[in-house]
């Protein structure tokens, strides 16, 4: 039975790399339910094993009569029937699992307990970031890999002992390479050079890469998942507009809640309110182009995906703070507007209903669509 899940799993791992996307594999390996039930067989295996040394018959030894624990072996007869259930249990988890609207509520929710830590919504919008004046001193970065976790209170400590503020070139989960600049330092005096071996001594303590994403901060990378699963389905391949579709609305959900949050740099000050460490942030600009510049790529002539980006557009329109996306939704509506036009049949009239819409999202007008 431990085989045969092991079995199953290594053929779950390969149906959701090659039909959704080799990223989901992260967040089905941290399934609870497959690691509880591989940990129940094995642990039932080794526990069988170690009850069989202990049984001896009358011939085996000189010395030793016959013993039969018979209090072990009913412990490892229980342990296995429970084995058995969970073997069921997990071949009808497995079945859901595998399901793309499964995969996608758990990205989902894997998302939203991201933004909760992250930005919170009683976090206050960042105002504007004033820098010292000159390019900076460029760190290099002494290892490869994304940005998957900052120790911030022990770079902020090592800044202001030498006295600098220092801006990270890269936001979590943007990939590092060797040798780049990792961040920028400025002296504070605005004349003394930084030490920069110092400095990159505390950067390589303090900021962690990694071979791989990881969702534990990185706000866009679940919102990256649910993208790729959307162009895997508009590819030539698999060529399934519904899943499409259906991805789109979680990015729609998604994106709506981030754009709502406070964006911007996150800044760290020292013990006397002197700001030392800038962290970039994704914009709301940036966020608009990760989900839909590539759908929108791929989305030629798929009246069902067009008409869902513009009604994606008008959902984000309505739940962003005014002002905040407003050029990047209208100019994102113009491409989707033309492409309907070049690659569907879509009618004129159809097409000016989605500006209509959009226009009106963003002035806070939603009209009740009237039946008859």
């Amino acid at each position: 039975m431990t085989g045969l899940i092991f079995s199953l799993t290594v053929v779950a791992f390969q149906l959701g790399s090659s039909q959704y996307s080799p990223r989901l594999l992260q967040t089905f390996a941290t399934d609870r339910v497959v690691q509880l039930t591989l940990a129940q067989l094995t642990a039932t295996f080794v526990y069988a094993l170690t009850v069989l040394r202990t049984v001896r018959t009358e011939g085996a030894t000189e010395t030793e009569t016959a013993f039969v624990p018979r209090l072990s072996i009913t412990v490892a007869y229980a342990l296995t029937l429970g084995s058995v259930l969970a073997v069921v249990l997990f071949l009808g988890h497995l079945a859901r699992a595998l399901r793309v609207e499964t995969m996608l509520r758990d990205v989902h929710e894997e998302a939203g307990a991201t933004l909760d830590r992250e930005l919170p919504d009683d976090l206050g919008r960042p105002g504007p970031v004033r820098l010292l004046s000159g390019p900076g001193m460029p760190i290099e970065s002494t290892s490869s890999g994304f940005v998957v976790d900052l120790d911030e209170e022990r770079l902020v400590s090592a800044v202001a002992d030498a006295d600098v503020v220092v801006l990270l070139a890269a936001r979590i989960g943007d990939s590092v390479v060797t040798g780049t600049p990792l961040a920028h330092a400025w002296a504070r005096d605005g004349v003394r050079v930084p030490d920069t071996a110092a400095l990159q001594e505390a950067l390589g303590r303090s900021v962690r890469l990694d071979f791989e994403r990881s969702p534990a901060r990185d706000v866009a990378y679940s919102l990256r998942k649910v993208v790729d699963i959307t162009v895997r389905a508009l590819s030539p391949g698999i060529n399934d507009p519904t899943t499409a579709v259906h991805a789109l609305s979680h990015a729609s959900a998604l994106l709506g809640d981030l754009v709502r949050r406070p964006l911007g740099p996150d800044c760290h000050a020292d013990d006397e309110g002197v700001v030392r460490v800038v962290v970039p942030q994704w914009t709301p600009g940036d966020l608009v182009d990760l989900v839909l510049e590539e759908p929108l790529h791929y989305s030629s002539g798929q009246p069902a995906v067009l008409r869902r980006i513009a009604a994606l557009l008008r959902e984000v329109a309505w739940r962003a703070p005014r002002g905040v996306v407003d050029d990047a939704l209208r100019d994102r509506l113009r491409h989707v507007v033309d492409l309907a036009a070049e690659s569907t049949r879509i009618t004129a009239p159809e097409r000016r209903s989605w500006e209509e819409a959009l226009d009106s999202a963003l002035t806070g007008v939603w009209p009740a669509h009237r039946p008859g």
